[in-house]
This record gives C-alpha cells, sequence and structure tokens, in this order.
C-alpha cells in the first residue's frame, strides 16, 4: 500500500463515516485473486485524485463485523461513500475506467 490506506473496525468512522470528502472503500481479502488485479488500480487512481477522494482498504476477514454491516457477499465490493452514506457500489474486478466514473458519481 502506497497512496491508499488500510482501515479497520476501530478506525472504520473516522477515516470513512466522518471524512469531509468521498471516500472508496475496498473490501478485500488476502485469498481474493480478483482483489489483487484491483490493488494496482486502486493505487494509481488514489495517487491521481487523492486530493478529491480517500481510497481505503478493508480486510474483510479481519474485519468482520463492518463487512457485515454494509452487506458485503463477495470480494472484491467497492463502495464509495459520501458524507458517512454509501452511495455507489460494485462487486468485482473492474477496469480503470470504471472505477474512476464510480468515484465520479459521489461529486
Amino acid at each position: 500500500m502506497g497512496a491508499t490506506r488500510a482501515v479497520t473496525e476501530a478506525s472504520f468512522a473516522t477515516d470513512v463515516l466522518m471524512s469531509d470528502k468521498p471516500v472508496l472503500v475496498d473490501f478485500w481479502a488476502e485469498w481474493c485473486q480478483p482483489c489483487r488485479k484491483v490493488a494496482p488500480l486502486l493505487e494509481e487512481i488514489a495517487t491521481e485524485m487523492g486530493d478529491k477522494v480517500s481510497i481505503v482498504k478493508l480486510n474483510i476477514d479481519e474485519n468482520p463485523e463492518i463487512a457485515r454491516r454494509y452487506r458485503v457477499m463477495s470480494v472484491p465490493t467497492l463502495t464509495v461513500f459520501k458524507a458517512g452514506e454509501p452511495v455507489q457500489s460494485v462487486a468485482g474486478a473492474r477496469p480503470k475506467g470504471d472505477l474512476v466514473k464510480l468515484i465520479e458519481s459521489a461529486f
């Protein structure tokens, strides 16, 4: 991780729900192959759009309560939060352009 950062159940409220800018949460797992494909794309996007959006990663195996709360059924699930509320979500690996559109839907 470089431009993206990890969040946990302890930091989720502060880092995601109370953020003053939109936050893309990557719900992922260590064993998930598609998650590994998405990770470098999220790093690129975080570097390019970091002034407008925060991109964070939540390991669902280490933080199952948050995953349950947002009904994450498969990984990766990418959810955009704005003003503390989930506004848009997609499941599965997506191309970079689709991820940028997902983020821009929160502006």
